[in-house]
């Protein structure tokens, strides 16, 4: 009996490491996908462009993700997982840094869309390698661990940029996102084990997911279910500024509040959905859709619309949740169907930043984002219900 407790020891010291580097590499990649929200004002004044246009660099950077997620996850079925993240942060280190140096609205664009290639990817895989490492029982919570990287993003690291990018230029705020990639690189390096390349992986085998009804199911809640986040948080900087009265210098206090939203929501949702998977993934649609609609009521005040936005940060709970819920359904194809939760997520994204901003371009005001995502989060739901049914008439289906 010793022996297995030192080795247990030695082993929670060991997964306590890797998952710090893992968090490290979601702590840039949060901070690089979330700190233009912050920013789009002053990359509409730098671009020339109005802000509905600016909010077009979200979506490109969340396409990028849909795109990318599939094709580097099935590129890289056969290569050891330790050596895939530090090629994907290396990439993504690179694709933060050209949208520092490349000019106008157009090579920017572009820029972000070649940013989010890595994104999906990398956490895909470095949430394989997690739920690796812990026992069955606690995947959700090791996944959790990982994605905190992301929400300290919005905690800290976001705050952070977006100061900077209002002192020194919007543009260094992605400088600091590449050097944070950077330390993630070496982090990886040091910390997580290795782990041999699986010799069946394949491209075809992992292409076999995409046949499977409960993966498309799963994938939908998160495109159509996140999506009503995204439609409010997008534009939560001039919402809050033309109807509640805040000021420019506040926004950085109103996205660590939505930063610690997110912390509360991953860790309490993670252990929720280790327990009850599919309960979860519907109790958060349900709160989604009642925290979205509140925001239309709060978002004229100075101390409610900041506090509502601490809620609606708590529904990142749904990504632990899913991502499990994918590992469960994906069968053999485990790596496409993890990084494809990304790619479902940013599709969210993009589907709610730009329905809200057709609905702020229509004339229907700022708080038109908040009915937009309650109606997301609402057929995210929808597709909810006919996966449990589908699952309860066809059990040994896929």
């Amino acid at each position: 009996m010793p022996p297995s407790n030192n080795r247990l020891q030695r082993s929670s010291r060991q997964i306590l490491l890797a998952l710090l580097a893992l968090g490290v590499g979601g702590f840039s990649i949060g901070t690089g996908e979330f700190v233009i929200m912050g920013l789009l004002p002053d990359v509409a004044r730098d671009l020339d462009i109005d802000i509905p246009a600016a909010g077009h660099l979200i979506s490109a950077y969340a396409l990028g993700v849909v795109i990318g997620a599939p094709l580097l996850a099935v590129a890289g079925a056969r290569w050891p997982w330790r050596r895939l993240l530090i090629a994907l942060m290396g990439a993504y280190a690179a694709g933060n840094l050209l949208t520092v140096l490349v000019p106008g609205y157009l090579p920017v664009l572009l820029a972000r869309f070649l940013a989010g290639f890595p994104h999906g990817t990398y956490f895909g895989v470095a949430s394989l390698v997690a739920a690796s490492l812990v026992p069955p029982h606690k995947r959700a919570q090791a996944v959790a661990y990982v994605m905190l990287g992301l929400t300290v993003a919005t905690l800290a690291g976001v705050p952070l940029a977006t100061g900077l990018g209002q002192w020194l230029g919007w543009r260094a705020a992605f400088v600091f996102v590449s050097l944070i990639a950077v330390l993630a690189m070496a982090l990886v390096l040091r910390f997580v084990p290795f782990m041999p390349a699986n010799t069946l992986a394949s491209p075809w085998r992992e292409l076999g997911a995409l046949k499977r009804k409960q993966v498309w199911l799963t994938l939908g809640i998160g495109a159509i279910g996140f999506g009503g986040m995204f439609s409010v948080f997008s534009y939560v900087k001039p919402t809050l500024m033309e109807l509640a009265g805040l000021s420019a210098s506040a926004i950085p206090v109103v996205m660590a509040l939505f930063g610690a939203g997110m912390i509360i929501g991953n860790l309490v949702g993670a252990r929720y959905a280790d327990r009850y998977l599919d309960r979860s993934i519907r109790m958060v649609l349900i709160w989604a859709a009642g925290v979205l609609l509140l925001f239309m009521l709060t978002a004229h005040s100075p101390v409610l619309g900041p506090l509502n936005i601490v809620l609606i940060g708590t529904l990142v709970a749904l990504g632990p949740a899913l991502q499990i819920r994918l590992m469960d359904v994906a069968g053999d194809a485990q790596t496409l169907a993890a990084a494809l939760n990304h790619s479902a997520f940013n599709l969210a994204n993009a589907l709610g930043a730009w329905l809200g901003g057709l609905t702020v371009s229509a004339g229907l005001g700022w708080t038109s984002t908040a009915w937009v995502g309650a109606l997301l989060a609402l057929g995210g739901l929808g597709i909810h219900a006919w996966s449990m049914r589908l699952a309860m008439t066809t059990p040994h289906q896929h």
